[in-house]
């Protein structure tokens, strides 16, 4: 099959900033859709279950995974804000042939449902009981069928998706502040601020491709970064206004517009619209992406250091969440053990829901801009089939694959993730240098941060494969 090929680097329109319609709040939505998408698989399992094992030995690492990924945002938002593309056509501008790369990454990274399985799993034992009723592949279909549900029941898509998810965050913001409160001494905070203060500790019984996975699941991780580009354009952002915006199709139609991306004016009051454009993204990121998500990863160790740690538990990952309950209800009683496991499940599913989302939203974009066939249907249309198949193919695969324990395909999708983080980051700065205009291009200090970033993960997904090359040859 023939790409049709994307545009080429001058292909962009020219045309004006809209101004900032409103405050701060009124256009917050991205920032938390992010936090939504961050906040599930690697805060309430893969980190609590490390600190389950380790204690805070590494605590250091989550933190780090945080911050860097904040330099990754900035850079992606700049490139929607400033031309309302998709962080994907900026790659396939340097070359068509990422269109397949990042369609198989993609797949690689979350077509094995880990994150869906777990919230099933959450889900069971918030109704039923660990015992009571049902598998994972049935628990799981209900989970997909609420995703379907909020996809696929109102007109406009991105906006049930950031309602959905910004109540979600609040539910787990307030209740794992309630349970960190509760559980915590000062002996653990102290703890805590040791953990922080280790880099670059490593423990012995922890190998490098787990830690890497780990590190990529602090914050949003592998492709799920770039799901920001989407939020951005479809809540209309900067030169995103201009641009057409995915809706439900079976309940509106999708609006024409030209596909090709723009060139802000060299004006005075552009370059002014600019500034305040950008200094939004800033903040939104800064407040919603590093404080809010740095907050709750913290609380969720917390949990973990406080509850399971001291008692050597190092529960599977579809009992931590009941492990945990269980111990809170010594001393909260039946309303703690149940406000872990509703924080639980809303968790888990903020991160189902938003994958399928990101996912379906990123295989449409690269389909239809990139090649002849992918044209015959919309952008809407594509998002709906790659969503519908999602959720089908994740299905499947949790019944297929019932045996294994969730966590493989957890380490599975973190480590493929840094393996498209080592590959987007040089990408997404020389896309930001090369396409934009100078009035919007990143300075020296987001240059050598993001220059700084990609070298990180490049070494330490070269390191990954390395080590995890020679464990399965036995070495």
């Amino acid at each position: 099959m023939k790409a049709a090929g994307p545009p080429r680097p001058d292909e962009f329109r020219p045309g004006d900033l809209p101004p900032l319609p409103g405050g701060f709040w009124q256009l917050v939505g991205p920032g938390a859709v992010l936090v939504g998408l961050s906040i599930g698989a690697g805060e309430l399992i893969i980190w609590p279950r490390i600190t389950a094992q380790f204690g805070a030995a590494i605590v250091w690492a989550a933190f780090v995974g945080i911050f860097i990924q904040l330099w990754l945002n900035f850079e992606i938002g700049r490139y929607t804000l400033a031309t309302g593309e998709s962080i994907y056509t900026a790659f396939t501008r340097i070359a068509p042939a990422f269109a397949w790369v990042f369609l198989a990454l993609n797949v690689a990274g979350w077509i094995v449902p880990g994150w869906a399985r777990a919230c099933g799993g959450a889900l069971k034992v918030l109704v039923v009981g660990p015992d009571g009723w049902g598998g994972p592949t049935a628990w799981t279909a209900v989970t997909f069928a609420l995703v379907a549900f909020v996809l696929f029941g109102p007109q406009a898509v991105y906006r049930s998706v950031e309602r959905t998810t910004s109540a979600l965050v609040v539910l787990i913001t307030l209740g794992m502040a309630a349970v960190g409160i509760s559980v915590s001494t000062w002996d653990t905070w102290a703890e805590l601020g040791r953990g922080l203060l280790n880099f670059p500790h490593k423990p012995d019984g922890l190998p490098t491709y787990e830690l890497f996975s780990s590190i990529v699941f602090a914050g949003a991780g592998g492709t799920a970064n770039l799901f920001y580009s989407f939020y951005i354009r479809d809540k209309g952002w900067g030169m995103g206004h201009h641009m057409a915006k995915v809706v439900n199709p079976l309940r509106g139609r999708e609006e024409r517009h030209s596909e090709r991306g723009f060139h802000i004016r060299a004006t005075k009051q552009n370059d002014a619209r600019w500034r305040a454009w950008f200094r939004h993204l800033v903040a939104d990121q800064v407040l919603f992406f590093w404080l809010l998500n740095s907050f709750t990863i913290l609380l969720f160790i917390l949990g973990a250091l406080a509850v399971l740690h001291p008692r050597g538990i190092v529960p599977n990952q579809e009992l931590l969440v009941w492990e945990e309950a269980t111990i809170l209800a010594d001393s909260w009683g039946t309303p703690g053990r149940y406000l872990f496991l509703l924080v639980g499940v809303a968790c888990l599913f903020s991160t189902q829901l938003t994958l399928v989302d990101g996912v379906a939203r990123s295989c449409a974009d690269l389909v239809h801009h990139n090649f002849a066939w992918g044209r015959r249907a919309s952008l809407s249309a594509w998002y709906a089939r790659v969503a519908a198949f999602w959720i089908v193919a994740g299905l499947g695969l949790t019944y297929l694959y019932e045996s294994l324990p969730a966590i493989v395909f957890l380490l599975s999708a973190g480590f493929f993730g840094g393996i498209a983080m080592a590959i987007y980051g040089p990408l997404i700065l020389f896309a930001n240098r090369r396409f934009l205009p100078p009035g919007q291009r990143p300075g020296p200090l987001a240059t050598g941060a993001l220059a700084l970033v990609s070298v990180f993960y490049i070494a330490f997904a070269v390191v990954s494969v390395v080590v995890l090359l020679g464990r399965l040859s036995g070495d």
